[in-house]
């Protein structure tokens, strides 16, 4: 992972790319898609424009591919078949599905149980678009499905099933982060030098800007059209979790879609995590488990981790840094001037 010294700045509109440069070059292609039910967007640059439409419509159908896998709304996706038969049975997972759900669960360990993909299990009973939220005698009553440790994975016949009846899934805090990854994997097999794929609030980049660094802006959360900070980058993966991405406000009080395994409600401490490091697969997972951890425990997490980096937006809107950032080198450029 890599940090450059940013000098400019310019306004984006959640985490989106940043460039320095004031007019792209006639070779650099772009495409923005939804998929996944976010926006996937890849800009790359190669010498042939036919090489470079080709590498990014071959990330688009690999986006594809895996919402056709792991989509919980999708009823004939494996994920899906998973969470409609693994109480009553072993189900069959595919190869890469089985291997991601595995890395879940190392994730679900190494942060005691802040991340958990059977959060899904209440999850499901909240609708962000409706503004409709479980009740807390419903929440209370399926509040013992949530335990990563009801998923039981056989290695050696790649099948999985629930421990007891009710569990579901939800692959969110981590799809799109294994997605952007893969995307990567293709252009670099490909050719390609220099690249960004971004998967809503989830970024991987490949080299830098053509001499210049990319910068990505950090969306202040409660000004969706303000950028809170800012962050130079080369070669490296970058994910945010906020509590705007799916909400609503309710006598007062505001829901969102980052819940609480041990309460089966809205974490409620911080109010975006934006995580740095190698791959966009541990960035997506880490953000949205310091997240649910709060300041204290998570950038605690985040200091013991090799090449991971954190700024952390609280209830105060004050921005906090992992220790890595703060050094002079690395150091991001931040709106409020509280570094």
């Amino acid at each position: 992972m890599r940090l450059l010294t940013q000098k400019t700045a310019l306004s984006c509109l959640f985490i989106v790319l940043l460039t320095l440069a004031a007019n792209t070059h006639a070779e650099w292609q772009k495409q923005e898609q939804s998929i996944m039910g976010t926006a996937i967007r890849v800009e790359l640059f190669d010498q042939d424009p036919n090489v470079a439409r080709q590498a990014i419509q071959a990330v688009m159908d690999e986006m594809h591919r895996i919402d056709r896998l792991m989509s919980p709304y999708k009823p004939d996706s494996n994920l899906s078949q998973i969470n409609a038969n693994a109480s009553q049975k072993a189900v069959s997972v595919e190869p890469e599905l089985f291997k991601l759900i595995a890395k879940s669960l190392h994730f679900s360990n190494l942060t005691q149980g802040a991340f958990d993909i059977t959060f899904a299990s209440v999850g499901r009973h909240y609708n962000y678009r409706k503004g409709i939220r479980p009740t807390d005698e419903k929440i209370n009553k399926e509040l013992l499905l949530i335990n990563y440790k009801h998923i039981l994975l056989d290695p050696k016949t790649k099948t999985i099933r629930f421990a007891i009846p009710g569990v579901s899934i939800d692959l969110g805090g981590i799809a799109k982060g294994h997605a952007v990854d893969n995307g990567i994997r293709i252009l670099k097999k490909m050719g390609i030098k220099h690249a960004i794929i971004t998967a809503g609030g989830d970024s991987r980049i490949i080299g830098d800007k053509r001499g210049r660094p990319w910068v990505i802006g950090i969306r202040d959360p409660r000004k969706s059209r303000a950028v809170k900070g800012t962050i130079p980058l080369v070669d490296s993966a970058l994910s945010t979790s906020g509590d705007y991405e799916r909400y609503f406000v309710k006598n007062g009080e505001h829901y969102h879609h980052i819940l609480r395994p041990d309460t089966g409600k809205s974490a409620k401490q911080l109010r975006s995590v934006t995580i740095i490091g190698p791959n966009a697969t541990t960035t997506d997972a880490l953000s949205t488990s310091v997240f649910v951890m709060g300041p204290k425990k998570g950038m605690e997490l985040v200091e013991k981790l090799d090449d991971i980096e954190a700024i952390l937006i609280d209830q105060k809107d004050r921005m906090l840094y992992s220790s890595g950032l703060l050094s002079k080198k690395n150091s991001p450029k931040s709106k409020d001037n509280n570094l």
